[in-house]
């Protein structure tokens, strides 16, 4: 049987000094998050939040239409599930898993009570949230004046920098669906990546050659959503061996996309 991985490849869990973490620790349930899997759907009760370690949530709101767009994605490096402790259990958005993978998850009435003692966990998750705002609201003003192309490279490098792989398992369809845009669209910004010997794509697999052929094609978004994020957690201090103890590689210094997120004794 596969080992699962630690919750402390999450960061946020990884950040709890070993007091705190050991006192949540027991009420942290594993799970397995299978593509397409939804977390949550609007108006709905909101019961868990969870926190992933490998799986990428997508969150995203869907017209009368039927037509959908991706507000942000949360990773190793967050929480689904803010309204938990913004002061609602409902949200109007979706949670849909992007990539399949794991997560911890964990009670809503138990995050609340960890939020109330307003000690650390309180702190980061409010960190999180601004950072988690900030990416919402660049997704949407690239969205509105950024070609289809450099919407592609912002959602690929936000996505790679919350895997350990360079290959994605996703068709041009979802990824159509996610930004809000004509599948054409992705069709010819994925050619013109693949021609220029940036990306790979074959049969819902995108492997990406060339990050820094993306990085240079790639609008300002991409930085906005990875600077404020580091601001916002550029004194973060892991649990030392915290991100360890599944037999990974511990978070490394300049891990990409999340560079001042240090690894360090807590």
């Amino acid at each position: 049987m596969p080992t699962l991985p630690s919750p402390s490849r999450n960061h946020l869990l990884a950040a709890l000094p070993t007091a705190e973490f050991d006192a949540l620790a027991a009420d942290l349930e594993p799970v397995s998050l299978p593509l397409g899997e939804m977390l949550y759907e609007p108006g709905g009760q909101l019961r868990y939040a969870y926190f992933p370690t490998t799986a990428i949530v997508s969150l995203h709101y869907v017209m009368e239409s039927g037509a959908s767009a991706e507000s942000a994605g949360v990773g190793n490096e967050g929480v689904v599930g803010v309204s938990l402790f913004m002061g609602g259990n409902t949200t109007s958005s979706s949670a849909v898993v992007q990539t399949a993978g794991h997560a911890y998850r964990l009670e809503s009435s138990r995050l609340l009570q960890e939020f109330q003692r307003a000690g650390l966990m309180q702190r980061l998750l409010l960190r999180y949230t601004q950072a988690l705002m900030t990416q919402m609201s660049q997704t949407a003003a690239c969205n509105r004046h950024h070609t289809v192309e450099q919407q592609l490279c912002r959602w690929l490098l936000l996505t790679l920098d919350r895997m350990q792989a360079n290959e994605l398992i996703m068709t041009q369809e979802l990824i159509a669906n996610m930004l809000g845009v004509r599948r054409e669209g992705i069709t010819e910004a994925a050619g013109n990546l693949q021609r220029a010997g940036i990306i790979s794509y074959r049969r819902g697999h995108i492997a990406v050659l060339d990050r820094s052929g993306l990085e240079a094609r790639v609008c300002e978004c991409y930085a906005v959503v990875k600077t404020e994020l580091n601001r916002l957690m550029f004194d973060v201090r892991y649990r030392q061996g915290g991100a360890a103890d599944d037999g990974t590689e511990p978070i490394q210094e300049h891990q990409p996309g999340f560079d001042s997120w240090r690894w360090t004794a807590g």
